[in-house]
């Protein structure tokens, strides 16, 4: 039986962090599926789109892995349609893991037959989290060491450095 895990977050933008996940995810599946979720409670920066295409393009064409995208619904509905058996969730730290565990107890009650796997991140970047990149890169500072190319380029796009001092009049 094939082993599919589906990998779900929003990505806004997809870190090395979430990379560490999916490779370790794909060392233990057969399939892996990145589904790109909305959570009520983000504002989001980069659209739909382009996190798909981050995704895709850190991916480079690995057939184990498949980028889908739902704007609204429940994990383990997705899970279901893709016929994962498994969600993966990435832990940075023991806050992570206490928000996680939550989420893992209701997608169990919502469907006891998809297992929830935690994968710690490398240790380095444990620190970081999409909000802080986007908030070290609205100042001006140097994010590429924690993201892709292509969502560097598209976040540095969006993000202009703002000025703190209001100018002489």
């Amino acid at each position: 039986m094939k082993r599919v895990a589906l990998f779900a977050g929003s990505f806004d933008p997809l870190t090395q962090g979430h990379l560490v996940t999916l490779k370790k995810a794909l060392a233990l599946f057969d399939q892996v599926v990145v589904g790109v979720m909305t959570n009520g409670s983000k504002h989001y920066l980069l659209s739909v789109d382009e996190r798909i295409a981050i995704i895709r393009d850190a991916v480079d064409q690995d057939s184990r892995v498949q980028v889908v995208a739902r704007p609204a619904g429940l994990t383990t509905d997705l899970a279901r349609e893709v016929g994962a058996q498994f969600l993966v969730r990435g832990l940075r730290n023991s806050a992570d893991f206490t928000y996680e565990s939550g989420i893992a107890a209701m997608n169990g009650s919502l469907a006891p037959e998809i297992q929830t796997v935690f994968l710690l991140t490398d240790p380095k970047l444990a620190y970081v989290s999409s909000s802080m990149i986007k908030e070290v890169l609205t100042f001006g500072g140097d994010v590429s060491t924690y993201l892709t190319p292509l969502a560097t380029q598209l976040l540095q796009a969006k993000l202009v450095p703002s000025t703190t001092e209001n100018p002489a009049r």
